[in-house]
């Protein structure tokens, strides 16, 4: 299959892109590198610098890559960030996100668009009433982030509707980890991973770690999330491309361990795993983070046979742990 992959520079898309080369598929990658890294992504790898405001460069590239699938990454990530800069992800995540579709639906071959599997979040479901998640959640989210990826998931059905544009949305809970041969791993220029932050800590690059509120109403009082390994969640992406190619619907999916860790509980595991002790700095809650995001990944499992292979969180932090003791300068 010949796969066009959005962002794929990027920590999630670069390793994604190397799944896809092992599984035999043909990739061709689009990223801007305004947060990816060049050198995440192999040589003999076509590399596109176009930025997806560039509606004319899309519509080339695509063109003449003439992909069978596409997986959309490219846009911004920062939740935080979200609530004090809404326009720049309602452009990157919106707006830009569009011209890519547009670029898919004037390039169609005579069979119709070629479909989607679209990055998106469990920011869709803001602080949700049952958890673990179920995909038939309330979507109400509590920060503009999860409003970008709600908004573009209705755009995805919309364009099915209309155009026959198929896709898959994955609804990621929290990426983590490094590929086993710590040859790729989380770079991003700025960096709100925790666990990322609490292994810079450890490895004596930050002075300590911010805990973000201890008042939730959690065991700990700390907010509790799902860790995915990053390979566990690239391999999500292949069955959902298999599905797709196989006929399936338009569709969401949750991708998860199924299992919730508060921050304590990392930063716990992070000092276990490093032998260092990190400093732990408490402050103020941050606006719009839910108290808890686990997720109910059941039927990802049944129904497209996904299976992680990372289900410990110490063995997660390890992989982490290599890439930054190995790559203390990333790719750089």
């Amino acid at each position: 299959m010949r796969v066009l992959v959005t962002g794929g520079a990027g920590y999630i898309g670069s390793h994604t892109v190397s799944q896809l080369s092992a599984a035999g598929h043909s990739v061709v990658v689009v990223d801007d590198l305004s947060a990816g890294h060049g050198a995440a992504v192999a040589p003999e790898i076509p590399l596109e610098v176009v930025a997806l405001d560039d509606a004319q460069a899309l519509v080339s590239v695509i063109g003449a890559a003439r992909p069978d699938a596409v997986v959309h990454f490219a846009g911004s990530i920062e939740a935080g960030e979200s609530m004090t800069d809404p326009a720049r992800f309602y452009r990157n995540n919106v707006t830009n996100s569009l011209h890519l579709l547009d670029a898919l639906v004037a390039t169609a071959p005579s069979t119709g668009p070629v479909p989607v599997v679209f990055s998106s979040s469990a920011a869709v479901y803001g602080e949700p009433e049952t958890v673990p998640i179920p995909e038939s959640s309330p979507k109400l989210p509590t920060n503009v982030y999860g409003e970008t990826k709600l908004a573009f998931e209705r755009i995805l059905a919309a364009y099915d509707r209309a155009y026959g544009l198929r896709s898959v949305s994955l609804r990621y809970f929290n990426a983590a980890g490094a590929a086993a041969d710590a040859d790729n791993g989380d770079a991003h220029p700025n960096q709100t991973h925790l666990i990322t932050l609490a292994l810079l800590a450890a490895l004596g690059r930050r002075p300590s770690i911010k805990v973000f509120g201890t008042d939730y109403l959690t065991p700990d009082g700390t907010a509790i999330r799902d860790y995915i390994h990053v390979d566990d969640l690239a391999v999500a992406h292949l069955v959902a491309l298999d599905a797709l190619a196989n006929g399936a619907a338009t569709d969401a999916y949750n991708v998860g361990l199924g299992q919730g860790f508060s921050v304590l509980e990392v930063l716990d595991s992070v000092d276990r795993v490093t032998g260092a002790e990190v400093v732990r700095v408490v402050e103020g809650r941050r606006a719009g983070d839910p108290a808890a995001l686990v997720a109910d990944s059941s039927r990802i499992r049944a129904e497209l046979g996904w299976v992680p292979t990372y289900t410990d969180l110490d063995r997660i932090i390890a992989t982490a742990h290599r890439w930054h003791t190995l790559r203390p300068e990333g790719f750089g």
